[in-house]
């Protein structure tokens, strides 16, 4: 239930009141429906990337990097509010062995020990449990996605014949690759300060890849491309479809190896090749369902843009920063 304006406002007077008596500098941030974020929230989420970006920058450049930065993690937290809380009205719950058994998977795949995770998330400054938080929270989300956009996809037989139909050249005589994308993407008026500022987040996603984090997890979190909600999947690439930088590391990329940060006219990618197919002839039978994920994607990832925007406007949101 949403709380009014006059309980909200009494709220936030009653907070600053506490706040002021404890000694400590504290205000709301933001409101997001009967929920607020709070400035010390913030800045607790970022700190490590405020660190990072003081020893980057300086002067003018830095003050720039750190505003935009703090405003693009207070938008990530809102959105995360609001699934969390769209996940409590539908019943989605995460259970502690699901939790543990992400991490028992990250380990083994990653072939790291727990110390080794350990070590890797001490140097990041950050504690197992905000990790298991992290992890908790990356799950409840791909179940709400699930759950509320996954059910209204479904891709037809018919689709499938007419996409066959259309792109049948591309599916005659070449090799592909199937890949996951992190893309960081440059703005249209970008200068060399937000440039190296997003090639310092790309180099850092790509050192927590190399500690075990999940591809897929950091994708839903940070990646800007396509299928990003979904893991980064974005299907079966021949040569000619992609950006040329990133098409020549795919295809000398080994079976489940991650590239590293690849530069790019748009932006910064990291890929994982999860599939290889060699060339020849492909009837629509050995395709099928290529092109039943490659239309499934491209619906999820729209639905999911026009669900995340119509929850935004139902909500009640005030930016305070």
């Amino acid at each position: 239930m949403k709380i009014g304006k006059t309980f909200l406002a009494g709220a936030a007077a009653a907070f600053l009141s506490l706040s002021a008596q404890a000694g400590v500098a504290d205000r709301i941030v933001a409101v997001v429906n009967d929920e607020v974020i709070t400035l010390s929230e913030l800045n607790g989420a970022f700190d490590p990337y405020r660190v990072k970006l003081e020893a980057a920058y300086e002067g003018q450049a830095r003050d720039k990097a750190l505003t935009e930065a703090r405003e693009t993690l207070l938008n990530r937290m809102i959105d995360a509010l609001l699934m969390q809380q769209e996940s409590r009205k539908t019943g989605i719950v995460v259970r502690e062995e699901e939790v543990a058994d992400a991490i028992k998977d990250l380990l083994a795949k990653r072939n790291i020990s727990q110390e080794e995770l350990l070590k890797g998330l001490a140097q990041e400054g950050m504690t197992l449990s905000a990790y298991r938080k992290e992890i908790r929270d990356q799950i409840m989300r791909i179940k709400l996605i699930r759950r509320d956009i996954k059910s209204r996809v479904a891709v037809t037989d018919e689709e499938i014949g007419e996409y066959y139909r259309k792109h049948r050249e591309d599916y005659e005589g070449k090799e592909s690759v199937r890949i996951k994308q992190i893309l960081l993407l440059l703005p249209k008026e970008e200068d060399q300060a937000v440039r190296e500022k997003l090639r310092a987040d790309a180099g850092e996603i790509h050192r927590r890849l190399m500690n075990g984090e999940p591809f897929d997890q950091l994708s839903a979190k940070y990646s800007e491309g396509p299928a990003a909600a979904t893991g980064g999947d974005i299907g079966y690439i021949e040569r000619g479809m992609i950006i040329p930088e990133v098409e020549d590391v795919a295809f000398k990329l080994p079976l489940q190896q991650i590239s590293g940060v690849i530069e790019s006219s748009v932006g910064f990618h990291i890929v994982q090749v999860i599939d290889r197919r060699g060339a020849g002839i492909k009837g629509i039978e050995s395709v099928r369902e290529e092109i039943r994920e490659k239309i499934d994607r491209e619906k999820m990832e729209k639905k999911f843009e026009e669900w995340l925007e119509a929850l935004r406007k139902k909500s009640n949101i005030g930016i305070k920063l």
